[in-house]
């Protein structure tokens, strides 16, 4: 008896080791990265700087093909715009892998008319949305837009064949209610996204309640305990927004927080866009509902029951999990 338990003691650690050597052949295998296009709108607050960082330092997940400007009300021009998200690759050492281009300064209205002319304003990412969506045939190219739409709105007027080849992840809108920022910086733009078939998806923002992404927030604190020296060391320091040199992108970040006003109890900053980046990471971290597409129409939503046209939206966000995880992507890059 007592030669049969050793004989099945050492095959049982023959079957573990097996599975352990399978494990490791598993974990071996390249995980195959999403293609990604951020579009930003990157010195009108502080979440897109934040949302930038955790997509580059996720790049085992990630791979930016580019970063794309625009310009909303607050933040100042196009190239006030591309400075800011200038400064952020940089800090984060991926100015010299991935492109940094400008889109549109204007509105959808002002440019569409004019997509005939090689040099209209923001030729430059909506050229490169066009080139590189076609790139992607089975498997669709992510455009993760924070800001306005109007650069993706433009890239489909010019080329609608790149309509399939598109998955668009939108963090704007306050659905069902009206208002929102990224929305009324540019409502036709929207609106002709809405109109197409690409695969169209609302990241929530809806203020002041619990199911959008703004309250995924941080307080100050949490910022300066969290984000000081994270990031890799650059060697040529970087001038700040609000002054200042920094070498890291977790003391620029701790400057943003810095240089803000903070909201509810506690007084806290929503990482809006942070958020977005971190459903398409991990889809599970928020609630997915999928809805005929509605229309805006005198700046409020009218449904369209009718409507065959699905679009998804992304609400009641598990804050707790993606400010963890956006913590542990600062210093695990």
């Amino acid at each position: 008896m007592k030669k049969l338990s050793v004989l099945k003691h050492f095959s049982i650690l023959i079957l573990l080791a097996v599975g352990f050597n399978s494990n490791a052949q598993k974990s071996d295998k390249k995980i195959k990265r999403m293609s990604v296009i951020f579009d930003t709108d990157a010195n009108n607050e502080l979440d897109d700087q934040q949302a930038m960082a955790y997509l580059f330092f996720n790049s085992q997940l990630f791979d930016t093909k580019a970063v794309t400007v625009n310009a909303t009300e607050n933040g100042g021009n196009i190239d006030e715009q591309y400075a800011e998200a200038d400064r952020v690759m940089r800090l984060c050492k991926v100015s010299n892998k991935i492109p940094l281009l400008k889109g549109a300064n204007g509105s959808f209205s002002e440019i569409e008319k004019g997509l005939s002319n090689p040099n209209f304003d923001g030729y430059k990412a909506v050229n490169f949305i066009i080139d590189e969506s076609k790139k992607h045939k089975s498997d669709k190219l992510i455009v993760l837009a924070v800001g306005k739409l109007t650069n993706i709105a433009l890239a489909l007027k010019k080329d609608p064949s790149i309509t399939s080849h598109i998955r668009l992840v939108w963090l704007g809108g306050n659905y069902p209610d009206s208002g929102e920022y990224n929305l009324m910086n540019d409502i036709p733009s929207m609106n002709y996204v809405l109109n197409t078939k690409i695969d169209f998806e609302m990241v929530t923002v809806r203020y002041g309640k619990k199911s959008g992404t703004d309250a995924v927030s941080i307080t100050k604190n949490q910022a300066l305990e969290n984000l000081k020296a994270a990031g890799p060391k650059i060697t040529t320091a970087v001038q700040g927004r609000h002054g200042g040199e920094f070498y890291r992108f977790g003391d620029y970040s701790i400057s943003l927080f810095e240089h803000v006003e903070y909201y509810g109890n506690p007084p806290s900053r929503a990482l809006f866009d942070m958020a977005a980046v971190a459903i398409v990471k991990n889809p599970t971290w928020a609630k997915s509902l999928l809805i005929p597409c509605p229309i805006m129409i005198d700046k409020k939503w009218v449904e369209q029951p009718e409507n065959i046209r699905k679009i998804t939206i992304w609400e009641n966000f598990d804050k707790e999990k993606i400010i963890q995880d956006f913590f542990y992507s600062m210093t695990h890059y």
